[in-house]
């Protein structure tokens, strides 16, 4: 993706290369229908488009995490929305789930985050579903670094051909926002490579152990590391436009 610019939402045209099927997103990034609802009851108060897609999204992005009790934190508001979208963009800077931690420190690092912020984003899988594709590999090859009981029972949803949508869930309290994805991580029961990846015996195993035990500890991080990623690559002022409609340029 672009930045915080909700390119994501728009949708597929002659002149727009929507982001909605970069291999990272298809299939993954869904509840769009929902921003659609909030931004015209937002239009429909403020009397005109006055809220951009992009704050909608900041905002909707804290709102989901304390509805699931999380942390709160406050979302800074002013961002513009893109007129353009690239998929090819989305396809090479979102990390993918098959990525080694050198990968995923330096995918991080190419937008402004550090160790803490990959460790505590990646905290997010406490919510959530995976697809069977994204961690068949997983389950069935990697055998040194997964509970065995864990992997079985994965595979029971998951076969070894066939099913790639099939979903399983991301932590054992997948709408509860608590740290017990980073528990699993400490009994190598990640779902995917890359959760995994982050407690192998590298720089980050640490504050994993520090977050599978300190709820408060990783809620704190969460937010700041929100905060920090809600700011990549803005589009402020005159930059960009706000958006009548999320799913196209006006």
């Amino acid at each position: 993706m672009q930045g915080c610019d909700a390119s994501i939402l728009l949708d597929q045209t002659a002149t727009i290369d929507s982001e909605k099927t970069a291999r990272p997103n298809n299939n993954s990034a869904r509840g769009f229908e929902v921003i659609d609802i909030i931004k015209s009851e937002v239009d429909r108060v403020c009397g005109r488009p006055v809220v951009s897609c992009a704050d909608i999204l900041a905002v909707a992005a804290r709102d989901s995490v304390v509805a699931l009790h999380g942390p709160t934190w406050e979302v800074e508001l002013g961002r513009r929305d893109s007129t353009t979208a690239s998929r090819t963009t989305a396809n090479n800077d979102i990390p993918t789930p098959l990525m080694d931690l050198p990968a995923l420190i330096d995918n991080f690092k190419k937008q402004g985050l550090d160790e803490e912020d990959l460790v505590a984003l990646s905290g997010a899988h406490t919510l959530g579903f995976a697809q069977c594709s994204t961690f068949r590999n997983r389950i069935y090859n990697e055998i040194n670094n997964i509970d065995s009981t864990f992997a079985s029972q994965r595979q029971a949803n998951c076969p070894r051909s066939g099913g790639d949508s099939n979903l399983a869930s991301l932590d054992p309290t997948s709408a509860l926002f608590d740290s017990k994805y980073f528990s699993n991580l400490v009994s190598k029961k990640g779902l995917l490579h890359s959760d995994q990846a982050l407690f192998s015996g590298g720089e980050t195993d640490e504050l994993v152990k520090t977050y599978s035990t300190n709820l408060r500890t990783f809620s704190k991080d969460f937010a700041k590391s929100m905060i920090k990623m809600g700011n990549i690559k803005l589009l402020t002022g005159n930059q960009g436009q706000i958006r009548v409609d999320c799913r196209k340029v006006n």
